[in-house]
Parts: structure tokens; C-alpha cells; sequence
């Protein structure tokens, strides 16, 4: 090693201690938890791929390539970091002639970009995904929608869920008069809306569109989905099936009461072209944070294109942010955090240190054993400092009448208890 080496990450990577390790696996359990509760399995693919998988002309597209971990194997084999996990996903299906669709899967992994590093953005962050490819129904969205409320629900945090259809914006485009050309950069300037003033926007779109076909778009931005459908004559096809799918959708967000979390947002386009029907993001409802945490939509064919064998692979899916998820919860999460329930500490370190540990642990509790012949004041101080509840401390005298002393760190009430009461009691005291 160099003298003057110095330890530091290379940028836009991050260790994560264990107090912030902590909050992000609670994160991922109750992601993978609720994803399993609606039906999908887990799936995990390798990091490495083959660099032409990547390069795909229905991959990622010719920009993400810039972004792409490229390298060359001991046998000159070009190969790439993934760069997200849809890809590996069309691989999977691909290569498995076998499975029975819809196959509903989900992946929560790692995946690398070599791109400019800023707030939001790292080199190596994880992807939660869970998505469904077979699946016809245009209204399988209310499943992520019930799928997300669950989530958000189970980590204490207030979102909505603005909901959009891509079909309905592109029509809605063209029945104002945007030329076909113009349409894709038209709906990657207008889905800032959220993020950038109307003028700022404007000043975009006036390079490319007339001011009277802006300012007709942006009143019918304005109007709500009951009103979008008396608004129309001579409906484009575009138009009229998204229109269609909207009022469906709604009826079903109706219908099941989450009227109240999904708010129809009609600018909301998701940036990428490969969505085809519905797309939707999550955020918090406080606006305190105004990262997306979550978004999603139908893309019925990139896998179709991707895999060109003569099949149609119709898709919808969902990624959850798991980065901007933990920078929500982890001052909030980080005061009430218990990363042992007990400490158990002996005078004289002996097989009974281990026994009364792993008769805690079997009963479910997580247990600090102190290994280090210590003074007991200083494993006070530990236990104070760790902010552990519950000490039991294994003396001479108590292990002649089998028993522990077991003493409540918040209230310093302590009590003598019979080794084979100690799970049933340990809580009372």
C-alpha cells in the first residue's frame, strides 16, 4: 500500500453501518414480505452479464450504454455490470421456454451505472422490482396499487399515487396539434411539471411548438378525468383507448376505495418510451420529501422486442426506491432503534453464559453476550450506550439457586428470577 493511500470509497458508493443497515433490511423485509403476500416469487440473477445482452437493441437504449460497466474476462469475453434488473428479467424468460406465464416475479439486487454522480444519483444502488409478464388485463395496475398502499402502510408513511396513461397523453398530444415528431420530447418536457415551473417548461416546448398548442395543451392538463370526457370530439385512437382505460381503471379505484391514495394526474408520462398504458409514481403525500419513492406502469413490448421469437409477452411493473425510502425513514427509524433486546453478562465466563443465551435466543430475542471479562460497571455503560433494555446478569450466588438477575435498564428495577421462568417473566420486569 502506498503511503499516502488514503481509505476512502471510490465515489458514489457507500458503506452502510449497522445502525443504517438495520433500517434498510426492515425496508427490504416488508418489501419482500408484501410482495410475496400478493402472489410473487423471488428471483435473483447474476450481476455479470454477457456485454451483447446489455448492448441489445431493445435493452436499455443506445444512452445507457454511455452508463455501462464494460469489461473484459480472462478469455477476452466483452462483459458489462447490470445496469438494472428488466433486462436480466427478458434473459430469464428467454432462456426458459418453460414457464408458465404470467410469471410473476420480483428481484431486489444491486446494479451499476457509470454515470455522473449527484444527489439521487450513485454508481451502485439497489433496484426493488417486482413485475408480471403474460398478463393481459390493462387493469392488473390496481394489484400494484393495493401492493403499494400495503407497503407504505407497513413502514408508517403517507403517500399517494399519481396515475397517468401513456396512450391517453400521446393522443391528447396529437388532438392539440403536437406533430408526431415532436411527441416524445414534448412528454419528456411536460412530465417535469412536478419538478419545474410552467415557464420553465414552456421555454423547452416553444423551440419545437407553437405557443396556442401549448397553452391548449395545458388546458386540459387542467381539467379533471369527468370533464376530459366531455371535452373531446373526433377522439384519435390513441385517445380514445387510453380514455377508455383511465375510466376503467378509476372505476376500480372507486369501487375499492383508494380513491383517496391515486390521484389521476394527466402530464405524468414516466420519461421512458417503453410504456404503453398506465404508469404511475409514488410520493410522500407530506411533500416534505419530494423524491418519487416508487413508480411503475405497463410496457407490453420491450420483452415482446427484446426477445423477437415470434411470441407477444405482454408486461406491467413496479420498482420501489429503496435509497430514497431509507433517506424518509432513517432520522425517524434511528431514535427508536433496537438492535439488541438483551445483554447478558457473567462475572466469571463459564458454559452458563452461553446457555442463558441461547435459551433467549431460541425464545426470540436478540441477544448481545458479553465474551470480555469486564468489570460490571463498564458493561452498564455498554448497555446504556446501546440502548439495550433488558440486562441479565449471571452471578455466583444466583447460579447456585438457578437463577438470573435480571435488571430493567429504563426503570433500574432488577429481580431475581428462576432460569426456567425467565422467558415467561423477562417481560414483566
Amino acid at each position: 500500500m502506498k503511503e499516502d493511500f488514503k481509505l476512502m470509497n471510490l465515489k458514489g458508493t457507500n458503506d452502510f453501518l449497522p445502525e443504517e443497515q438495520i433500517i434498510r433490511n426492515k425496508i427490504i423485509n416488508v418489501l419482500r414480505n408484501t410482495f410475496e403476500s400478493y402472489g410473487f416469487l423471488p428471483l435473483e440473477t447474476p450481476v455479470l452479464c454477457y456485454y451483447d445482452l446489455l448492448a441489445s437493441k431493445y435493452a436499455g437504449g443506445a444512452e445507457i450504454l454511455k452508463e455501462v460497466y464494460k469489461l473484459t474476462d480472462q478469455g477476452d469475453r466483452e462483459i458489462g455490470l447490470r445496469y438494472d434488473l428488466t433486462v436480466p428479467f427478458s434473459k430469464v424468460i428467454g432462456m426458459n421456454k418453460g414457464l408458465i406465464l404470467p410469471f410473476k416475479r420480483y428481484e431486489i439486487g444491486k446494479v451499476f451505472r457509470d454515470g455522473p454522480v449527484k444527489l439521487g444519483r450513485a454508481r451502485e444502488f439497489y433496484q426493488c422490482d417486482v413485475d408480471a409478464c403474460g398478463t393481459e388485463s390493462p387493469y392488473a395496475e390496481i394489484e400494484y396499487f393495493m401492493m403499494t398502499r400495503d407497503v407504505f402502510k407497513k413502514l408508517n408513511i403517507n403517500v399517494e399515487i399519481r396515475y397517468n396513461n401513456r396512450k391517453f397523453l400521446s393522443g391528447l398530444l396529437e388532438y392539440c396539434g403536437v406533430l408526431n415528431e415532436n411527441i416524445s420530447s414534448f412528454i419528456l418536457s411536460v412530465d417535469k411539471l412536478d419538478k419545474i415551473s410552467r415557464q420553465d417548461i414552456e421555454e423547452e416546448l416553444i423551440k419545437h411548438t407553437s405557443k396556442d398548442i401549448i397553452d391548449k395543451v395545458f388546458e386540459y392538463f387542467d381539467k379533471s378525468l369527468e370533464e376530459l370526457n366531455a371535452a373531446f370530439d373526433n377522439l384519435n385512437d390513441n385517445l380514445r383507448e387510453g380514455l377508455y382505460e383511465l375510466n376503467e381503471l378509476n372505476k376500480l379505484i372507486n369501487d375499492l376505495e383508494l380513491n383517496e391514495l391515486c390521484v389521476f394526474t394527466p402530464f405524468l408520462a414516466r420519461g421512458l418510451e417503453i410504456y404503453t398504458g398506465t404508469v404511475w409514481e409514488v410520493f410522500d403525500s407530506s411533500l416534505n420529501f419530494k423524491s418519487a419513492l416508487g413508480g411503475g406502469g405497463r410496457y407490453d413490448k420491450i420483452i415482446t422486442n427484446f426477445l423477437n421469437d415470434g411470441n407477444t409477452y405482454p408486461a406491467i411493473g413496479c420498482s420501489f426506491g429503496l435509497e430514497p425510502m431509507y433517506e424518509l425513514l432513517k432520522d425517524k427509524e434511528k431514535e427508536s432503534l433496537n438492535k439488541y433486546d438483551v445483554y447478558v453478562y457473567a462475572f466469571d465466563n463459564d458454559y452458563n453464559l452461553f446457555k442463558i443465551s441461547d435459551l433467549l435466543r431460541k425464545g426470540g430475542y436478540k441477544v448481545l453476550t458479553e465474551l470480555n471479562n469486564i468489570k460490571l460497571k463498564k458493561a452498564m455503560n455498554i448497555a446504556n450506550r446501546e440502548k439495550i433494555k433488558k440486562v441479565i446478569i449471571l452471578g455466583e450466588d444466583e447460579l447456585k439457586e438457578n437463577s438470573v438477575t435480571v435488571k430493567n435498564m429504563d426503570t433500574g428495577n432488577q429481580e431475581k428470577v428462576l432460569i426456567e421462568e425467565l422467558l415467561n417473566k423477562i417481560n414483566e420486569i
